[in-house]
């Protein structure tokens, strides 16, 4: 018959002086304890890290341990599942022998390749940005490809542009033709302008002033009105 509560307790001490500063007891009954394991250092000494826990159950290691990630640090969910998966795999694989240090040598190399998958996204993602840089100043310096469909695309877009602005111009011109008024629809507005003269003389007091000395001189001339020759505008050349 199997002594389990033995084997467990052989494999705790074992446990302890293998990992002194990353094992904890948590409980004896049931017995329960944390690992904490760290990955190998990465770019910028960064690195990944988790937490487990163990319970032994009472078949223990005929039966699995219970187990579960405790703590994670720089780890996304996807890596800590697959982290349970990697440990119901290897428990299955390792049944009937006591199995936590082959657990956690298992979820250290687990971590390394974390660590390392860290470091190639950032490789690629630095690699996308200057590649997408590199396009960018290429599409800039290059300018629009221009092909004949997006030729003709334009050409059509341009032709549409170009009648729109004909019929506005045209519908502002119309527009302006008709509010532009002819001259007897300016007068026909002005309804002074047919009695201004009219309002003059009576704004004179129907007096106008005559300056006869203009005229004094008319009666010293012998004047024959009834010459068919006589013109009053020859008067004046007489006197040059």
């Amino acid at each position: 018959m199997t002594d389990y509560t033995e084997e467990q307790r052989n494999e705790l001490e074992a446990i302890e002086s293998i990992y002194p500063d990353s094992f904890t007891v948590l409980s004896e009954d049931p017995t329960s304890f944390t690992i904490t394991v760290t990955s190998d250092a990465g770019e910028n000494d960064e690195t990944v890290e988790v937490t487990l826990k163990f319970t032994y159950v009472e078949k223990y290691p005929d039966e699995p341990p219970l187990w579960e990630v405790q703590y994670q640090e720089n780890m996304e969910d996807a890596d800590k599942e697959d982290i349970l998966a990697l440990l119901r795999q290897q428990a299955e694989e390792n049944l009937g022998m006591v199995m936590i240090f082959t657990l956690v040598t298992a979820v250290q190399e687990k971590l390394n390749e974390i660590i390392d998958q860290i470091k190639s996204r950032r490789e690629e993602e630095k690699r996308r940005k200057e590649r997408e840089a590199e396009e960018a100043e290429k599409r800039e310096f290059q300018g629009t490809v221009v092909t004949i469909e997006s030729f003709l695309s334009w050409k059509a877009q341009f032709e549409r542009d170009m009648m729109e602005l004909k019929r506005k111009k045209q519908k502002e011109e119309e527009q302006a033709g008709k509010n532009k008024l002819t001259g007897k629809q300016l007068f026909e507005r002005d309804h002074n302008l047919d009695t201004s003269d009219i309002q003059f003389l009576e704004d004179a007091g129907n007096s106008v002033e005559v300056d006869e000395s203009l005229f004094q001189d008319l009666d010293d001339l012998d004047l024959d009105e009834d010459d068919p020759d006589f013109d009053p505008l020859d008067l004046g050349s007489d006197e040059d």
